[in-house]
């Protein structure tokens, strides 16, 4: 029998496929409706079921993490690598996307009549940078039976790290209740050893949807940007990210690419850092052998604040609807966009259409008109795709990274 990494890449493939031929039927087809709908319900219940395990499983690798990051004296050198390695490759990622559409200018020239309904339609939120870190800071610290229930990723990682600092602290006192959360994972795991054999039908089915229900046209017009966002985006995660791993681990991108592929293809298709956490953390544990109290701290922590395509594509996407309006952004202003981008990728609030509203911020930092974000609107989930694989592939290079600098500097110390 195939791997279940061959079978998801083959599913990927069919999807593609499949999605291309429906999106040639005429809408009112009842075959394509009825593709649709089954791909639809199929996705649904994939997605479902990774979110169904989502929280749990982010509460208990956290606890287990930082307890046994505690245990092992690393807590500090993990945490300050983590989030400097993060810091890193953000900025490298807008800087790439700033240079190249301040090389290649999408936008240029391209009539904005075409998207009059889009932006008519369009009721825009705005937000002050004020207002964006009142709603993350008080966001971070909620009660915590709400932070399950509402899923709230970010509370609860807040919760599970003082959770893992107080197991540490209480000694044995606490043990029976580290013990328990270590089972508690373990079984966790074992469902997503479960669930990870519908992903070759769960991804089949998102990409078959993905694919059929795109515009052709508004992606003709629009292809300049939409190449640029893209190649931006494959450059950091199959040049820039790979790099890093290699000067820091001397590992092969093609062993790393391998080892994360379950991981990759099912963020691609379902388009969410979060929900891809468990299908991450059996990647890098299982196939690059990443310690759990490593992987357990850095992969989830990296799908809450760790937004490489993100910001990448926020930084591009102001650059592109200043060319559309025929403002010229000089470099302090992009500095602007760079700062503010970076900020606002690293913690979405907590209100419906977040990523749109940090996009509102990164215009209107620099002027730019709130109402633009709907040009983006019906583009943004092709686009998602592939930013959504980078995130998730810069949280694995994380915890390799981390893993690497954090034993080399406990074996440092012990000299």
């Amino acid at each position: 029998m195939p791997s279940l990494n061959r079978l998801i890449f083959i599913a990927a493939a069919i999807g593609v496929l499949v999605g291309w031929l429906i999106g040639l039927l005429p809408e009112d087809a009842g075959l394509r409706g009825g593709v649709l709908y089954a791909s639809t319900l199929t996705g649904a219940v994939f997605v479902g079921l990774l979110k169904m395990v989502l929280i749990p499983l982010i509460f208990t690798s956290i606890v287990v993490g930082v307890a046994s990051l505690q245990a092992h004296h690393q807590v500090h050198r993990v945490w300050i690598t983590t989030l400097l390695f993060f810091a890193f490759t953000t900025a490298a990622a807008m800087l790439v996307a700033l240079v190249a559409a301040n090389l290649f200018r999408p936008g240029a020239g391209m009539s904005l009549a075409m998207f009059a309904d889009a932006m008519q339609d369009f009721e825009a939120r705005q937000m002050t940078m004020p207002e964006f870190f009142r709603h993350f800071l008080t966001g971070l610290f909620k009660n915590p039976f709400e932070a399950f229930t509402n899923g709230d990723i970010l509370s609860v990682l807040v919760f599970a790290i003082f959770v893992g600092v107080a197991l540490v602290a209480g000694g044995q006192r606490y043990q029976t209740i580290l013990q328990m959360m270590q089972e508690l994972l373990d079984m966790l795991l074992r469902i997503i050893s479960w669930i990870m054999w519908l992903a070759p039908l769960g991804i089949m089915a998102l990409l078959t949807r993905l694919v059929a229900e795109q515009d052709v046209t508004l992606l003709i017009s629009m292809l300049g940007f939409i190449v640029l966002v893209f190649g931006t985006t494959l450059f950091h995660g199959a040049v820039v990210l790979p790099g890093i791993l290699y000067a820091v681990t001397r590992r092969s991108p093609l062993w790393f690419f391998r080892g994360s592929r379950e991981a990759l293809i099912t963020a691609f298709a379902t388009s969410s850092s979060s929900a891809t956490i468990p299908v991450s953390l059996r990647c890098a544990e299982q196939n690059l052998g990443v310690p759990r109290r490593i992987a357990g701290f850095v992969i989830p922590m990296g799908a809450t604040v760790n937004m490489d395509g993100t910001a990448l594509y926020e930084a591009a996407a102001a650059l592109f609807v200043a060319n559309l309006i025929g403002i010229e952004l000089n470099l302090v202003q992009q500095l602007v966009v760079f700062m503010t981008a970076m900020i606002a990728s690293s913690g979405a609030p907590g209100i419906p259409s977040a990523g749109m509203v940090t996009m509102v911020m990164v215009l209107q930092a620099v002027g730019l008109p709130a109402e633009a974000v709907a040009i983006l609107l019906p583009i943004d989930r092709l686009l998602d795709t592939v930013r959504t694989a980078v995130n998730v592939e810069g949280d694995i290079i994380g915890s390799l990274v981390v893993q690497k600098l954090a034993d080399d500097g406990a074996e440092y110390q012990g000299a």
